[in-house]
């Protein structure tokens, strides 16, 4: 797919600079997104700059086309391990459905602290944070995730500081950016720190996407609206929670839903949801208002209708959660 940007030797950019060399490593079950997005951001960099400044290639663990999430099929341009891939300048590990949950690779897991070492910056996008961490790449470091598996990340890999709402981090020469949209905006900061801010608005503009977004990534979640957690008088609990956000929710209130003592009511609710009752409540009613403001409801009424005391309350408590004010929320969602 990207076979004509695989890097010769001799291949100079702009200026007779060598070009830099990127590598995506895409498995089994890819999402496209992942590996097209990025590689899309560098390919309008090379136009923009008139000249290659990149030169791309998609890496394979296996010979043979990659069967992406999607069912498309995308071919590499080289195998992971092959002399013919020689090093790169930025190696990137993208996404997948399964990665979360596939098997160690000891030889990929190798290969892949070896890439890294020769490399000037590497990082992921979404799930491919998986496979990094998975090599030791990310002990230590500041990462993120998609939002949807940060629980998954973080209990597999502790040494790991996760920074769930982030949309792309940059920690030394690790870069890691959230779920599959992210790769292009993790890619755009890659083109602006080697090309400069003007190449990278003007790469933005010809994409029609974000010079840079506004917000983290829980503005786009639904943690909130997970399956009840814990015993059934807890989940009881949640699910009235969750079918009247606005009601009287005070921890003295659920604790008498769930006749239990107020102490011991809050332990085992943060001992088996892995929350405070407090916490959840908000949490549930940030996701009732973000679902009244992308229906045009305005911040005044969404607090009213989902048990915030007034607007501010709202607005404070959405900045925290979401990173954005309902305002602004509900202009990019409506």
């Amino acid at each position: 797919m990207y076979g004509r940007f695989l890097p010769k030797d001799g291949d100079v950019g702009r200026g007779g600079d060598v070009a830099r060399t990127i590598g995506i490593l895409a498995i089994e079950g890819t999402q496209l997104l992942d590996v097209s997005g990025p590689l899309d951001v560098f390919a309008e960099a090379n136009v923009q700059s008139g000249g290659a400044a990149y030169l791309l290639s998609v890496i394979a663990t296996a010979p043979g086309p990659i069967t992406c999430s999607s069912g498309v099929r995308l071919l590499p341009d080289v195998v992971y391990g092959d002399e013919s891939a020689g090093t790169f300048d930025t190696l990137l590990v993208a996404g997948g459905l399964n990665l979360a949950r596939r098997a160690r690779d000891d030889k990929l897991m190798q290969w892949l602290r070896q890439a890294t070492a020769a490399a000037r910056r590497y990082g992921s996008v979404c799930t491919g944070a998986f496979l990094l961490a998975d090599a030791g790449l990310l002990d230590g470091r500041r990462a993120t995730t998609h939002w949807a598996v940060a629980d998954s990340l973080a209990k597999r890999f502790p040494k790991v500081i996760l920074e769930i709402d982030a949309i792309h981090i940059r920690d030394g020469r690790l870069r890691t950016a959230a779920g599959v949209t992210a790769g292009l905006d993790l890619a755009l900061a890659l083109v602006e720190e080697d090309l400069g801010a003007d190449i990278a608005r003007r790469v933005a503009s010809q994409l029609v996407m974000f010079f840079r977004r506004g917000g983290g990534q829980l503005q786009y979640s639904r943690r909130g609206l997970g399956s009840p957690a814990g015993r059934s008088a807890l989940q009881s609990v949640q699910r009235a929670v969750i079918a009247d956000p606005a009601g009287n929710h005070g921890n003295t209130e659920l604790a008498r839903r769930a006749g239990l003592s107020l102490r011991h009511f809050a332990r085992l609710f943060r001992s088996e949801v892995g929350t405070t009752p407090a916490a959840f409540v908000e949490t549930v009613r940030i996701e009732a208002a973000k679902r009244l403001l992308q229906s045009g409801a305005p911040p005044k009424l969404a607090a009213d209708q989902c048990g915030f005391a007034d607007a501010d309350t709202l607005r404070r408590a959405f900045l925290r959660q979401v990173g954005v004010t309902p305002a602004s929320y509900r202009r990019r969602h409506t």
